[in-house]
């Protein structure tokens, strides 16, 4: 059986990738769980808010702190789901290093990141407040690449 991809346009304008920032492909808000929880409430989550990853929320070691802990991907999830033993917490699963970026990044610098640290997902910080203010992933640079404007 063959299938045939129908194209599809983006829903709204995005700027070229040249002059995207952080800001403009984020999406807004964080989906996040406590250290404690267990790893089938992880991926209840995922699957409930359709997500590749979870913010876990508590005091990071970062300098400044950011009141984000680590992040889970899916990766983990499957990896935890099919490795035998006793049920993982969020705080196990968190083994993807948390890489912060400013909103205002240039998104070609913010890429350059994500392909260091080796890493889908970013969470984009509030510089005056040092709060969380999305998630910058894989797809939503794809969708800059895909509909951004020339």
């Amino acid at each position: 059986m063959s299938t045939t991809a129908r194209p599809v346009s983006g829903s709204y304008l995005m700027p070229s990738l040249e002059h995207a920032t952080v800001a403009d492909a984020m999406h807004p808000g964080i989906i996040s769980c406590e250290p404690d929880v267990p790893l089938s409430e992880v991926a209840r989550i995922m699957a409930s808010n359709h997500v590749h990853c979870v913010a876990v929320i508590g005091i990071s070691h970062e300098e400044p702190e950011c009141p984000v802990w680590g992040m889970i991907s899916d990766l983990e999830v499957l990896r935890a789901g099919v490795t035998p033993g006793e049920e993982p917490t969020a705080r196990a699963l968190a083994t993807q290093p948390l890489v912060s970026v400013d909103p205002r990044m240039p998104l070609r610098e913010a890429i350059g990141l994500m392909l260091t640290h080796g890493v889908s997902h970013m969470v984009a910080i509030n510089p005056q407040s040092q709060q969380p203010i999305g998630i910058l992933s894989s797809l939503d640079v794809a969708g800059v690449l895909a509909w951004g404007e020339g």
